[in-house]
């Protein structure tokens, strides 16, 4: 059995982060991902799906010093079904997607240039099952569609 998601997308709001009494943090944000086509009419359209993105211990803190509204994220992680109750007592049901690796995607801006030089490095979730491993999360995205013959895949 695998349950496997990778997403890339937009951060929608700044992330929310809190510490639980253990002093295990917690981040919470929304990231949409957008797929466009042309209908039969000729007209382009566009499909936003959001997803729920939450993101544990040293991660999370990752995510607080260096994850804000609108950057684009490349996530791995699962998804993750439960249910709780609301402040009137109903029970809700939420989808989640717990992210055990990220990296940060596109151009740092001249401002994050001159405050961080060194790039932050970002270790998998001690709970996904698989040993630490390093990432880094500001790699700048390459431009895969340029490729000189028409023939070949981007990967």
């Amino acid at each position: 059995m695998i349950n496997k998601v990778i997403l890339v997308g937009n951060v929608g709001r700044d992330p929310e982060v809190r510490y639980l009494d253990s002093g295990v943090a917690v981040a919470k944000f929304p990231l949409a991902t957008s797929e466009t086509y042309t209908n039969k009419s000729g007209d382009r359209v566009t499909n936003t799906e959001w997803h729920n993105i939450v993101v544990w211990r040293k991660l999370a803190e990752v995510v607080e010093k260096y994850v804000k509204k609108g950057q684009q994220l490349y996530l791995e992680g699962k998804i993750s079904n439960r249910s709780y109750e609301d402040k009137e007592g109903i029970k809700r049901y939420i989808t989640e997607i717990v992210i055990d690796n990220l990296q940060m995607l596109g151009k740092k801006s001249d401002s994050e240039r001159t405050q961080d030089t060194d790039s932050p490095h970002v270790e998998n979730a001690p709970n996904s099952g698989d040993k630490g491993s390093t990432q880094g999360n500001t790699a700048e995205t390459k431009d895969l569609s340029t490729s000189n013959d028409e023939d070949d895949l981007p990967f």
